[in-house]
C-alpha cells in the first residue's frame, strides 16, 4: 500500500510562500521589461517612418532623428512624463517641409496633439488617424493636402481641435456629431462642397466654427441654433441661400459673424443689436439682403467691424451709429441708401464719435446732399474713406487735410462742382486720390506734385483746364494717372512719361497739343496709353518701342503724321493698337503681322498706301483690323475687299521720278488757277434757286469731295431694290460701291417730297460737320444735284455697316435666313450700349456746342464687323448754341417728330429740347436690348409701359423679364462650369444694375434722369464685374 506523505509544518508554508513570490515577481519584471521594449520600439519605428516620408527639410529640423539621439529629444518630439517612452507631443509647424504624411502616424498610439500647419504636405490625410483614440488637437492647416477627410476620424472621441484650413480638400464635410468634447472646427480655404451637416448642432462645445471658402451651398441649418456656447460662426465665401434661421438670432454668446458672399436674402430683425449683445464683428456683405438697415445696430456697443455691402439694404442709414465708440470698420458699399430728409447726412456727423474709426465706405448708393464739413471731424486713425457712385453735390468740404493718415480717398461718379482744393496736398500718406466723373472746375493743382506716395491719381471726366502740371512727374510711385475727358490743352509734359512705375496713362479726349515726348520710352512698365482725340501732332516717336509690357496703344483722333514705325513690332505684349484719324503715310509695317497677341488693329482715316499684309494672324482676321478711309491700299486677304496691287516696274519709275514730279506740279497749279476762275464765273451767273440750293448745302460747313448722282446711280445699279438695305421716314438707304472711292458705302437718299426731308439733309449736315468719334456714324461725302428727270436730289454717302442695325439684332425678322443666329450675348449688348454712351456722352458734353440727337432707337444704332455700336441718322439733331442764340431751329419740341415711345415725355407737353431727352431715350433702349420688348410692345397698354414694367421687376424678379433667348444661350455657356452657381448670381447681379440704370435714365422726371457720363462710368463697371465672373 502507498503511504500517504507528511502534513506540512508551517515553516515549510512560508518557505514555499516566498519562493512562489520571488518567482512571480521576476516573471513580471521580465514580462514588463519585454513589453517596454515593444512600445519603445513601435514609436520610434512610426517616426522613422514619417520621416522617410519627408522628401525636403530646408531647416534640418529631421537632422536629429538617427540612432545616435532617443528619440524623445529628437526635435518636434514630445514623450509622456507618465509614460516617459511614449510620444504625446508631435509639433513641426512653420518647417518648410515637403512630403507625404505617413500612414504609420496612427502607431503613435499615446499621441494627443499634431502640429503640422505652414509646410508643404501632400497627398491624402492617412485614415491611420483613426486609430489615435487619445488625440485632443490636430492642426493640420496650410498645407497641400488632398482628397477627403478621413471618415473614422470620428473615433477620436478626445478631439477638442480641428484646424485644416488652407489645403485642397474635397468631399463633404463630415458627420462628426459624436466628437461632443469639441470647441474648434476650422476647415476653411479647401474645396469641400455639400450642405451643411445638421448634425453640427450636437457639438454643444463649439466655441468656433469656421467652414468659409469653400463650394458648400443649401440652407444654413437651424440646428446651428443649438450652439449655445458659439462665439466665432463664419460660413462666407460658399454658395448658401435661404435666409437666416431664426435659431441664429438665439447665440446670445455670439462675437463675429461672417455670412458674406454667399445667396443669403431675407431682411435682417430689427432687434438684431439687442439679440447679439457680444458682437465684435459682422460681416454680411455680398448677398442680397433686403429692407432697412436695423436702428438696434447701434446698441451692440461691442461692434468692431461692420459689412453690410453688396446687399439691396435701403432705406436711411441709422442715426445712432456714434454710439458705437469701438467701430474701427463700416462698409455700406453697393447698396441702395438714401440720406434722411432734406437731403441732411447726420448719420456721418454721427460718426465723429467712434475715434477707432479706420475704414469707411458708403460708396454706389443712393445718398444725396451736401456732404458735411464734419466729415473733416472723424477720427483721424481714418485710412480709407469710400464716397463715389453717389449724388453727393456741392464743394469737396474743407479741413479733411486733419486726417493724416488718410491713404486713399474717392470722391469719384458724384455731382461735385468748384475745384481741387489744395489742401489736399497736405495728406502726404495719400496712396489713392479719384475724384473721377465730377463736375469740378479750374485747374489741376500743382501742389498736387507733393504727394509723392500716390499710386493712383483720377481726375477723369470733370471740367477740368488748363495744362497738365509738370509737377506730376514728383509722384514716382504712380501706377495709374487718368486725366481723360477733361478740357486739358497745353503739351505733354515729358516728367510725366518719366514715370517709370507707371502702369496706365490717359490723356485721352483734350485739346492736347505738341508732340508725344521721345522719353515716352522710359515708362517700361506702361501696360496702357491712351492720347486719342486731342490735337497731337509730329511722328510717332520710335522710342516707344522699349515700352515692351504695354497691351493696350490708343492714339486715334489725333494729326500725327509721317509713317507708323517699324519700331512698334517690339511691343510682344500689344493687344489693342489704335492709329486711326490721323494723317498717317506710307506703307503698313508688314512686321506688325509678328505681333504674337494683337487682337484689334485699327489703321483706319489715314493716307496710308500700298499693300496690306497677309501673313501673320491679325492680318487674316478681317474682324479684327479696320483700315477703311486709305484708299490706296491694295491687296491683303479677299475680305477686305481691296483691289489688287499693281506691278510696277521701279526702275522706270526711279528714271522718271523727278520729271514726272515736275510736271504734276505745273499742271496742278494751272488746273487750280484756272478752276478757281471758272468757278467763281460759274457761281456768279447761277440762278437765284441754284444759288439758295448752295447756300443750303454750304451751311453745313462740310468739306468733302462731291459724288454726283450719275456715280451713285452706278453704284447702287439705278438703286435697285437687290441694294436698299433701309427705309425710315425721310428717306431709303442702298449699299453700293462708288468707283473712285474703292470701297463699300452707305448711301442715304432724301425724299424729297416729305416737306422735312430738305431740312432733315441739312440738321444732319450741321450736326456731324465737326464730330470725331468711334462710335458716331462718319459722312464720307454729299450729292446735291438733280436726277436724270431733273428732279432735285439729296444724298449723304456714309461708311457701311456690315452688320446692320440693333433693331435687327434685338428683334430678328422670320424673313431673315440668318435670324436663328441673330442673337447678342450679354458681354456684346453690354458693349453695345457703353458704345451708345460714349457716343452719347461725347455729343452732350465733348462737342464745341451740345448735340442733341432727338431720335435715339435701335434703327438709329448701326454695328459694323466688330460689333462695334455706331449712333446714327442725325436729321432730327439740335445743336445747342444755334438753337438758343439763333433761330435756325426750333427748340420748342412740339415741331419734333420722334419715334413713339423713345421720345421723352416732357416733350408732348411742349418743354424744349434738352440732353435729358437723349437720356430718357438712352433708358428706353437699354431696356429693350435687356428684355427684348419694344416700348410700344402689345403688353403695354392700361397706363403699363416699358420702364414701369423694369422697375416693377426690381429686384427679384429682374431675371423672369430678361430676353429669354440670351439668358438661356448665357446659363447654357455656364452650366458646365465648376463655379456655376457664383457666374449666375453675379449675372443677376449685373442685370439688375443694369436695369437700374435703364429705368433711371427713363424716369418720366428730366431732374431725375442720369446725366450720359455718369452712366458711361456706371455701365463700364457693370461690364467689368461681369467680365470678373467670365474671367
Amino acid at each position: 500500500m502507498k503511504l500517504l506523505p507528511y502534513p506540512p509544518t508551517s515553516d515549510n508554508c512560508v518557505i514555499a510562500f516566498w519562493s512562489l513570490f520571488l518567482l512571480t515577481s521576476i516573471n513580471l519584471i521580465c514580462f514588463a521589461e519585454s513589453v517596454t521594449s515593444l512600445t519603445n520600439e513601435t514609436d520610434r519605428l512610426a517616426l522613422l517612418a514619417f520621416k522617410d516620408q519627408i522628401s525636403v527639410d530646408p531647416n534640418l529640423v529631421l537632422s536629429s532623428w538617427n540612432n545616435s539621439l532617443h528619440f524623445c529629444l529628437w526635435g518636434g518630439v514630445t514623450c509622456s512624463k507618465r509614460h516617459p517612452q511614449r510620444v504625446t507631443v508631435l509639433n513641426l509647424t512653420n518647417q518648410n517641409l515637403e512630403g507625404y504624411l505617413s500612414p504609420h502616424i496612427g502607431n503613435l498610439s499615446f499621441l494627443k496633439h499634431i502640429n503640422l500647419t505652414y509646410n508643404n504636405f501632400q497627398g491624402q490625410i492617412p485614415q491611420e488617424i483613426g486609430h489615435l483614440r487619445r488625440l485632443r488637437y490636430l492642426n493640420l492647416s496650410s498645407n497641400n493636402f488632398n482628397g477627403e477627410i478621413p471618415n473614422n476620424i470620428t473615433s477620436c472621441l478626445q478631439l477638442r481641435t480641428i484646424s485644416i484650413y488652407s489645403n485642397k480638400l474635397v468631399g463633404k464635410i463630415l458627420d462628426i456629431g459624436s466628437l461632443s468634447k469639441l470647441y474648434f472646427l476650422n476647415v476653411r480655404k479647401n474645396m469641400l462642397a455639400g450642405h451643411i451637416p445638421s448634425s453640427l448642432g450636437n457639438l454643444s462645445s463649439l466655441i468656433y466654427l469656421d467652414l468659409s471658402w469653400n463650394g458648400l451651398d443649401g440652407s444654413i441649418p437651424k440646428e446651428i441654433g443649438r450652439l449655445v456656447n458659439l462665439q466665432y460662426l463664419v460660413i462666407g465665401n460658399n454658395n448658401h441661400s435661404g435666409d437666416i434661421p431664426p435659431s441664429i438670432y438665439n447665440l446670445s454668446s455670439i462675437r463675429a459673424i461672417g455670412f458674406q458672399e454667399n445667396r443669403l436674402y431675407g431682411s435682417l430683425p430689427s432687434e438684431l443689436g439687442l439679440l447679439f449683445p457680444n458682437l465684435e464683428q459682422l460681416y454680411i456683405g455680398l448677398n442680397r439682403f433686403t429692407g432697412h438697415i436695423p436702428l438696434s445696430v447701434g446698441n451692440a456697443s461691442r461692434l468692431v467691424r461692420l459689412d453690410f455691402s453688396s446687399n439691396f439694404f435701403n432705406g436711411p442709414m441709422p442715426m445712432n451709429l456714434g454710439r458705437l465708440k469701438d467701430l474701427g470698420e463700416l462698409n455700406v458699399e453697393n447698396n441702395q441708401l438714401v440720406s434722411e430728409n432734406d437731403e441732411e447726412l447726420t448719420f456721418i456727423t454721427s460718426l465723429t464719435n467712434c475715434s477707432s474709426l479706420q475704414f469707411l465706405a458708403l460708396d454706389r448708393n443712393l445718398f444725396q446732399g451736401k456732404l458735411p464739413n464734419s466729415i473733416a471731424n472723424l477720427s483721424t486713425e481714418l485710412t480709407e474713406i469710400w464716397l463715389g457712385g453717389n449724388q453727393f453735390f456741392g464743394a469737396i468740404p474743407s479741413g479733411i487735410e486733419n486726417l493724416a493718415n488718410l491713404i486713399l480717398l474717392d470722391f469719384g461718379a458724384n455731382l461735385l462742382t468748384g475745384t481741387i482744393p489744395i489742401h489736399l496736398t497736405k495728406l502726404k500718406s495719400l496712396q489713392v486720390l479719384s475724384v473721377s466723373g465730377n463736375k469740378l472746375s479750374g485747374q489741376i493743382p500743382i501742389s498736387l506734385g507733393n504727394l509723392t506716395q500716390l499710386y493712383h491719381l483720377g481726375l477723369d471726366g470733370n471740367n477740368l483746364q488748363g495744362s497738365i502740371p509738370r509737377s506730376l512727374g514728383e509722384c514716382q510711385l504712380l501706377q495709374n494717372l487718368f486725366l481723360d475727358y477733361n478740357n486739358l490743352n497745353g503739351t505733354i509734359p515729358e516728367p510725366v512719361v518719366n514715370i517709370l512705375s507707371l502702369l496706365k496713362l490717359q490723356l485721352g479726349m483734350h485739346q492736347l497739343s505738341g508732340s508725344l515726348p521721345l522719353d515716352i520710352g522710359k515708362a517700361e512698365n506702361l501696360i496702357r496709353l491712351d492720347i486719342s482725340n486731342n490735337r497731337l501732332s509730329g511722328e510717332i516717336p520710335g522710342t516707344i518701342e522699349t515700352c515692351v509690357k504695354l497691351e493696350a496703344l490708343y492714339m486715334e483722333g489725333n494729326l500725327f503724321q509721317g509713317s507708323i514705325p517699324p519700331s512698334l513690332s517690339a511691343l510682344k505684349a500689344l493687344q489693342v493698337l489704335d492709329l486711326s484719324r490721323n494723317n498717317l503715310t506710307g506703307h503698313i509695317p508688314s512686321d506688325l503681322a509678328e505681333l504674337p497677341n494683337l487682337k484689334y488693329l485699327n489703321l483706319s482715316t489715314n493716307n496710308l498706301e500700298g499693300e496690306v499684309p497677309q501673313h501673320g494672324r491679325i492680318f487674316q482676321n478681317a474682324s479684327a483690323i479696320s483700315i477703311t478711309g486709305n484708299i490706296r491700299l491694295c491687296g491683303g486677304i479677299s475680305k477686305l475687299q481691296l483691289p489688287k496691287c499693281p506691278k510696277q516696274d521701279f526702275k522706270k519709275q526711279e528714271r522718271r521720278f523727278s520729271w514726272r514730279v515736275i510736271i504734276i506740279v505745273v499742271v496742278v497749279v494751272v488746273v487750280v488757277v484756272l478752276i478757281s476762275f471758272l468757278l467763281l464765273y460759274f457761281l456768279a451767273m447761277r440762278s437765284k434757286k441754284l444759288r439758295e440750293k448752295l447756300a443750303s448745302t454750304s451751311s453745313m460747313g462740310m468739306r468733302f469731295l462731291r459724288v454726283t448722282y450719275g456715280e451713285l446711280f452706278k453704284a447702287t445699279n439705278g438703286f435697285s431694290s437687290t441694294n436698299l438695305i433701309g427705309v425710315g421716314s425721310y428717306g431709303s438707304v442702298y449699299r453700293g460701291i462708288i468707283d473712285r472711292m474703292e470701297m463699300v458705302v452707305a448711301i442715304k437718299v432724301l425724299k424729297l417730297q416729305h416737306q422735312r426731308a430738305s431740312k432733315s439733309f441739312i440738321a444732319e449736315g450741321r450736326a456731324l460737320r465737326n464730330i470725331r468719334h468711334r462710335n458716331i456714324v462718319k459722312i464720307l461725302t454729299i450729292c446735291s444735284s438733280v436726277d436724270y428727270s431733273g428732279n432735285d436730289f439729296k444724298a449723304l454717302v456714309l461708311e457701311y455697316m456690315p452688320n446692320g442695325s440693333l433693331d435687327s439684332w434685338l428683334h430678328p425678322s422670320a424673313n431673315d435666313e440668318h435670324h436663328q443666329l441673330k442673337t447678342l450675348s450679354l458681354v456684346q449688348r453690354l458693349n453695345v450700349a457703353i458704345d451708345i454712351a460714349c457716343a452719347l456722352d461725347y455729343l452732350h458734353n465733348h462737342c464745341q456746342a451740345p448735340i442733341i440727337h432727338c431720335d435715339l432707337k435701335p434703327s438709329n444704332v448701326l454695328l459694323d464687323d466688330d460689333m462695334i455700336a455706331y449712333v446714327g441718322d442725325f436729321g432730327l439733331a439740335r445743336i445747342l448754341s444755334e438753337d438758343i442764340n439763333g433761330s435756325q431751329s426750333q427748340t420748342n419740341s412740339l415741331a419734333i417728330r420722334g419715334t413713339i415711345g423713345y421720345v421723352a415725355p416732357e416733350y408732348g407737353v411742349g418743354a424744349n429740347t434738352s440732353t435729358y431727352g437723349d437720356v430718357y431715350s438712352y433708358g428706353i433702349l437699354l431696356l429693350e436690348m435687356l428684355t427684348g420688348k419694344r416700348p410700344n410692345d402689345d403688353m403695354f397698354s392700361n397706363n403699363l409701359n416699358l420702364h414701369q414694367f423694369a422697375k416693377m421687376a426690381l429686384p427679384e424678379s429682374v431675371m423672369e423679364i430678361i430676353d429669354q433667348r440670351m439668358l438661356s444661350e448665357e446659363i447654357e455657356v455656364i452650366r458646365h462650369s465648376e463655379n456655376y452657381d457664383k457666374i449666375r448670381s453675379i449675372m443677376q447681379e449685373s442685370l439688375v444694375s443694369l436695369v437700374k440704370i435703364g429705368v433711371s435714365c427713363s424716369d418720366d422726371s428730366p431732374k431725375e434722369r442720369m446725366e450720359m457720363k455718369d452712366v458711361v462710368v456706371e455701365m463700364q463697371k457693370v461690364r467689368d464685374f461681369y467680365l470678373s465672373a467670365e474671367k
